[in-house]
């Protein structure tokens, strides 16, 4: 009994534990990929402070200083991860430059140029006229370079001196030098951009700080200071850190010097992660939720069964002079020793459910990729103390209890047995059915919240109780079927007390006799059951909706669009000019603005919108044979408007297929229809003309199968025959517009040849990048391309999508585990504890067959409705509370629609292990049976 609280202990360290090292190795490897995904702008972790002169107030040149040692000392260490870059500019503002030789250029040119710094730019540049400035003013004057394009520009040459103004003070006079080009302009250097560098003057550092603002005490108009950090060194635990560092650093920047701010940062980056952080360690520690209180009732029920059999030994010991205060002592220690056992040994499982969880590509689908970077961090252990807290005391406070009786006190106690438990006198059961009940209301309340503001659950927040709800819901169950098992029980006697036999008979009144030493293990197994079906249907729920929809939205394997070559139509074209040019003789001469004919239809001009494209369709069997392609099929989209009897009803979206094509390709997920798609396709195999109309429009406005109706495609009435009505087509979605389904040879014989999709059905092991990069080879170049099980795969390693599935995986083999040992030493010490009372039913005529039927009754009445109850019970609340999961993945009028998901395997292995322990009890009453000798079992005295 010990080693299985240890056990239990363990388990519950390793849930604990695993849940931080997850989800920090997760978002570690999460972090890294998001970052490798941005390649627009300024790479991630990109930091740029700036100062800017206002108006007539001056940096002093010591708070300056001041500002350049901070952001070289201090900013670039803050943030706690590498700094790997920090470029530094500094400048005066723009002013009208003018020649100091007027001969030498052209003095009535406005030229404005600014004087500025950059740091180890001739790293960045090459110098194609003159030479590079020096770090020396001689004679006061200061040299400078410019970029060659601005030679250009301002129209001077290298050479040229300029005077720019200094308010109050002489003009600094600026020798051109040299003239450069910029190697790389899209390295991270050119923060600011290089237009700019046009209106500057470029010198050097030490003449600008020395000569420009010390000596001569010009102001500073600017300075600017880029940083890169290396967010892939960043751990998890430092995001919330630095983005509240980086939040308040404008503050800290001002403080050093005023009218500094930061102007780029990578805050917004850190609190995007931030927040997937915490909604991932929210929603996992959530689904632990459940299995942790199913753990830590678990030794709950362990230590109590244990303090129970050494209740007497207690007793004796107070009545002999043990104090108190040296039994709860005595327990404690073993309480402690057991923690630092289990936080051990728990924490090294726990760090090894943190790999499988990230391993994880399904329920109970563990597969082999790249591990993320696990750690035991101060933050898992934490946790653990934590667990260990709570489980021992769990099982210590109790023992309080028992080292205040005496022996007579113990003895008083025995005959209050009949007293009834604590959750029963209070109507536990009953409070936490309404709680249950409240928040089923209230997810139902935030269903209809989607669903009349059309918003989708990324707009609202996500409620952290999803999964803990029902498992309230089971536990309350099992406390209303506790309470009700006595009446069931009175009633199964009532009704076999005249034909039942003895062993039956006996068995039902020890039952009732004794409910409530069977009520943990009832209770457990409702619990361990009802969650395992639960996690099992929830995990196979939210895959299979997920597929479903992706399957839906995509339509097929592979889709891709042909970039077609198009020219206008000639003749249309040659009508609208004639027509033109009459209107223009009828009202002489009225044009489009600006002489040009086309923009203003109605007004002379010609409407291209009326000028058809004739399109040069690529040939169509090359995508049938590519390599790794098994079918294709075209797919041609329009929006059009429908009518009927001359009635437009509106606006609505068509598909024009090859219905033969079509079947072996697009995805259509069983029972989605009435009918299968071969029926739908026949349909339009039969009638050229045919057209599969959304059931929803179709009911809406009287449409049924045989209507004539038109539909207005490309601005021309196309006749069809409704041949059939169905609720949803893939790709198409009958909330957003009423869709129909056409053929599309049909199509082309009435109107021109437009571009259209291709669906693709791959082989196994079929390559998109093959398939793209072949087309490319044969001149067909791709404007889409969509992958659906690429999009798939990227789907399930979502890192929250994988916690979520490793996470019920596990839950779900604790539960069975727990069940199993729950049971088994439940009915193993219970057995040994009843050792006087069968050796009396034997020793007064009770054979070994009756006395093992009666405990089989017992077995079949509390582990067998428990059994089914848990199950049943878990089945309800997942058709109950697995609809609502919609609601944290998109709107609840999602297409296509959700449904709660059972995997018979899942069953099938629960039954298993059902089975495995029906087999061990009765294994257990027989050896049992077996090993009884009368005259060992019948003693004077109490039984031990």
């Amino acid at each position: 009994m010990t080693g299985s609280s240890l056990l239990g202990l363990i388990i519950a360290v390793a849930l604990t534990t695993s849940i931080p090292m997850y989800t920090d190795g997760s978002m570690q490897r999460f972090v890294n990929k998001e970052l490798e995904a941005q390649s627009e702008g300024l790479p991630a972790g990109s930091m740029v402070l700036r100062y800017q002169r206002m108006g007539s107030e001056k940096a002093e040149l010591d708070k300056f200083n001041a500002m350049r040692k901070y952001v070289a000392e201090e900013v670039t260490m803050q943030a706690g991860f590498p700094n790997e870059t920090l470029y530094e500019t500094m400048g005066l503002r723009n002013e009208r430059i003018t020649p100091v030789d007027p001969d030498a250029v052209d003095p009535s040119r406005r030229r404005e140029m600014g004087v500025g710094v950059a740091s180890e730019v001739e790293k960045q540049i090459e110098i194609v006229q003159g030479r590079m400035y020096s770090d020396k003013a001689p004679n006061g004057v200061i040299e400078a370079i410019v970029p060659e394009d601005a030679l250009h520009i301002k129209n001077f040459s290298v050479g040229t001196q300029f005077r720019y103004p200094v308010q109050g003070k002489k003009p600094l006079v600026i020798e051109v030098v040299g003239a450069y080009q910029v190697k790389n302009p899209d390295d991270t250097f050119w923060f600011q951009g290089t237009d700019r560098l046009n209106n500057q003057f470029l010198v050097s550092e030490t003449v600008f700080l020395d000569e420009i603002l010390q000596k001569q005490e010009v102001p500073l108009g600017e300075a600017s200071w880029y940083l890169k950090y290396n967010l892939g060194e960043m751990k998890t635990k430092q995001i919330a850190q630095t983005a509240k560092w980086l939040k308040g650093l404008d503050y800290q920047l001002n403080q050093v010097l005023p009218y500094t701010k930061v102007e780029i940062s990578f805050y917004d980056t850190l609190e995007y992660f931030r927040v997937q952080n915490q909604q991932m360690k929210t929603l996992l520690f959530t689904l632990v939720a459940p299995i942790l209180v199913l753990v830590f009732y678990y030794v709950s029920m362990n230590s109590r069964q244990a303090l129970e059999r050494q209740q007497q030994d207690i007793a004796t010991l107070r009545s002999r002079g043990g104090s108190t205060k040296q039994i709860f002592w005595l327990y404690l220690l073993e309480g402690i020793i057991l923690g630092l056992v289990a936080l051990f040994v728990g924490g090294i499982l726990g760090f090894i459910m943190a790999k499988s969880i990230g391993s994880s590509s399904g329920f109970l689908e563990f597969v082999s990729r790249k591990t993320i970077p696990i750690e035991v961090s101060l933050t898992a252990i934490l946790y653990g103390l934590a667990a260990v807290l709570f489980a021992v005391l769990a099982s210590v406070i109790p023992a309080i209890q028992y080292a205040k009786q005496s022996i007579v006190n113990h003895k008083q106690e025995m005959a209050r047995k009949s007293k009834k438990p604590f959750w029963y006198r209070f109507g536990f059961d009953f409070i936490l059915l309404g709680v249950a009940g409240y928040g089923w209301y209230l997810f139902k309340q935030r269903e209809l919240t989607l669903v009349q503001t059309g918003l989708t659950a990324d707009q609202l927040q996500v409620h952290p109780l999803t999964f803990f709800v029902p498992a309230l819901s089971l536990f309350a169950v099992g406390l209303l079927f506790l309470r009700l098992f006595p009446f069931l029980l009175k009633s199964l006697l009532f009704l076999s007390k005249k034909y039942a036999p003895t062993s039956v008979y006996l068995g039902m009144t020890q039952l009732a006799r004794s409910a409530r030493q069977y009520h943990p293990i009832m209770l457990l197994l409702v619990l361990t059951l009802g969650l395992g079906v639960y996690n099992s249907s929830a995990a196979r729920t939210i895959d299979m909706n997920s597929n479903d929809r992706l399957w839906y939205q995509n339509g097929a394997d592979v889709v891709l669009q042909a970039i077609w070559e198009g020219h206008a139509d000639q003749e249309a074209l040659q009508k609208e000019l004639e027509k033109q040019q009459g209107g223009n003789n009828n009202s002489g001469g009225s044009r489009a603005p600006g002489g040009r004919p086309g923009s203003m239809p109605g007004q002379g001009g010609i409407d291209y919108s009326r000028i058809p494209i004739r399109y040069v369709e690529p040939p169509f069997e090359i995508y049938r044979n590519m390599e790794g392609v098994e079918e294709a099929t075209r797919v041609y989209k329009d929006e059009v408007t429908l009518s009927v009897a001359k009635r437009s009803l509106g606006k609505g979206n068509m598909m024009a297929i090859d219905n033969d094509s079509f079947y072996k390709v697009a995805q259509f997920r069983d029972g989605l229809n009435p009918a299968t798609s071969d029926k739908y396709l026949n349909g339009l195999g039969v009638y050229a003309q045919g057209v599969i109309i959304s059931d929803k429009f179709a009911k809406e406005n009287g449409i049924e199968p045989g209507h004539q109706v038109n539909l207005i495609i490309q601005q021309q009435p196309v006749e069809f025959v409704v041949v059939a009505t169905v609720p949803y087509w893939p790709t198409l979605n009958p909330n957003d517009k009423p869709f129909f389904i056409t053929n599309l040879s049909y199509i082309h014989e009435e109107l021109p040849m437009r571009p259209y999709e291709v669906w693709f059905k791959m082989q196994d092991g079929g390559s998109v990048r093959d398939l793209v990069y072949g087309l490319a080879d044969k001149g067909i170049y791709l404007s889409k391309v969509v992958d659906t099980r690429t999009d798939q795969i990227i789907q399930n390693k979502h890192p929250s999508r994988g916690g979520v599935y490793g996470i019920l995986s596990l839950g779900f083999l604790i539960s069975i585990l727990i069940s199993l040992l729950g049971y088994v030493l439940f009915w193993f010490f219970s057995l040994r504890a009843r050792t006087l009372q069968f050796g009396v039913l034997r020793a007064i005529g009770l054979t070994r067959r009756q006395l093992t039927t009666t405990l089989m009754v017992e077995q079949l009445l509390t582990a067998g409705l428990s059994i089914f109850l848990g199950i049943v019970a878990g089945r309800v609340a997942s058709y109950a509370f697995l609809p609502f999961l919609q609601s944290a993945e998109g709107s609840a009028t999602q297409v296509p629609p959700f449904r709660v998901v059972f995997e018979q395997g899942d069953l099938t292995n629960m039954f298993v292990v059902v089975l495995i322990m029906m087999a061990i009890g009765v294994g257990l009453l027989v050896m049992r049976m077996r090993s009884l000798r009368i005259h060992q079992a019948v003693k004077l005295g109490e039984e031990r």
